[in-house]
């Protein structure tokens, strides 16, 4: 068995993370992705815009149209800062045999050193590494000995949830950057207007 851990705020999933499990789990004959939306990120000063309920809402109407993935809510259950460490133990305490590859930008990839454990981290996963356009390709984190990655090769959609936030703000049109399911979530509950 082989499972895909895909974190990240999702605030909101956009088009751009479809493609990246998707082509995660095409290129590495994954059985299941998890798509988990972090409570609080380690890395970053502020929180995400949209709560954690709207936030699984979005990411399940994203990830209905694969039967691959599924969306844990273990994170925002969980609370605080979300660290990648304490998701993939408690994944190998729940499938301890299966292969864990976590799913993770090249932004976040440059950033590794600074992660919680991230020895005992190595030990436990294979990192599959999405670049993104416009950003150098991931390189051999220096060192930390002893890591197992691949570049995820996909369609690498230059979309950020930034922008995307700004755009419904604007009352710009998104319908070609997320999934159906999420602009009609996004209209329903009025998320990202502004104020």
């Amino acid at each position: 068995m082989k499972l895909g851990l895909f974190g990240g705020t999702f605030d909101p999933p956009h088009n751009g993370h479809i493609a990246a499990a998707e082509d995660a789990a095409a290129q590495f004959g994954l059985n299941r992705v998890f798509l988990i939306p972090v409570a609080r990120p380690p890395l970053k000063e502020a929180g995400p815009s949209a709560g954690a309920e709207d936030r699984l809402g979005m990411l399940r109407a994203a990830a209905g149209h694969d039967p691959r993935f599924e969306v844990s809510d273990f994170e925002v259950r969980r609370g605080g800062v979300s660290y990648s460490i304490e998701t993939v133990r408690h994944f190998r305490e729940h499938y301890p045999d299966a292969e864990l590859f976590l799913i993770v930008g090249a932004d976040q990839w440059g950033q590794i050193g600074q992660w919680k454990d991230v020895r005992e981290l190595v030990r436990l996963v294979t990192f599959v590494v999405v670049d993104r356009p416009g950003e150098a390709n991931a390189a051999e984190p220096a060192g930390i000995p002893g890591v197992r990655w691949h570049r995820c090769e996909g369609r690498h959609l230059h979309i950020g949830s930034t922008d995307l936030r700004a755009r419904l703000r604007e009352g710009s049109p998104v319908d070609s950057l997320v999934p159906p399911a999420v602009a009609a979530y996004i209209s329903e509950r009025k998320l990202y207007a502004n104020p």
